[in-house]
């Protein structure tokens, strides 16, 4: 019998977010129990040849740590952006998802 412990979860919501030769994924997913939790995984892309394949990295964040998540993360952003980088604009970056989404919904199928 195949083990698919983790994969049979149901999907419930999904965010993607492209950067690069990354691509981030958010997805909530629903445990047995009706319960609800966070994987994010860190897609890369990495040339092998012609072809190409994808490393995948995982986290599980589970509700009782989203607020302590959330926090931490914002603070250390913060960090770089006022004590580490204070003159660099981060603004650029801000309209960056909307154009790649623009130019998604052109290419010719």
């Amino acid at each position: 019998m195949e083990d698919r412990r983790g994969y049979d979860r149901d999907e419930i919501f999904s965010k993607k977010v492209k950067a690069g030769k990354r691509t981030y994924f958010f997805d909530i997913k629903s445990t047995r129990a009706n319960d609800y939790y966070l994987t994010i995984t860190e897609s890369k892309r990495k040339v092998n040849g012609d072809n190409f394949t994808y490393e995948k990295h995982k986290i599980f964040l589970y509700k009782e740590d989203f607020f302590k998540f959330v926090e931490a993360l914002n603070e250390t952003v913060d960090h770089v952006k006022t004590e580490l980088m204070p003159d660099f604009d981060f603004e650029q970056y801000e309209n960056e998802e909307s154009e790649n989404e623009y130019r998604d919904e052109l290419k010719w199928e």
